[in-house]
């Protein structure tokens, strides 16, 4: 069983920066692809971002690409989303993900695990 935990949510003030943390359980973190995704009050969880096992492939929702990074560090089993100039719109949890190979990577279906998410609140 995987578990995921993530951290470093808060209250940022419009144009801050946050860097969400998401630490996986496991030795195979480094085979998995991994995701986040958000969800905001009155939406439906959407995809923000997802990196391949070893980094070298990211994908980007198009309403937060050039503002948010996805990265890795395969040896302390942890994914990092680096957000940059943020919106109030951006006020969601944040929530990682874990797929194995196959299927699409912005569909929530294909995700296998899933951490208990984290609030971001951005102030206008």
């Amino acid at each position: 069983q995987v578990q995921l935990v993530e951290s470093g949510g808060g209250l940022v003030q419009a144009g801050g920066s946050l860097r969400l943390s998401c630490e996986a359980s496991g030795r195979t973190f480094g085979s998995y692809n991994m995701g986040w995704f958000r969800l905001a009050p009155g939406k439906e969880r959407e995809f923000v971002a997802a990196i391949n096992w070893s980094g070298g492939i990211t994908y980007y929702a198009d309403s937060v690409k050039g503002r948010f990074t996805i990265s890795r560090d395969n040896a302390k089993n942890t994914v990092y989303l680096q957000m940059n100039s943020l919106r109030p719109e951006d006020t969601a949890v944040y929530y990682c993900a874990q797929k194995y190979s196959g299927g699409s990577y912005r569909r929530l279906s294909d995700y296998n695990y899933w951490g208990q998410g984290t609030q971001v609140t951005v102030s206008s």
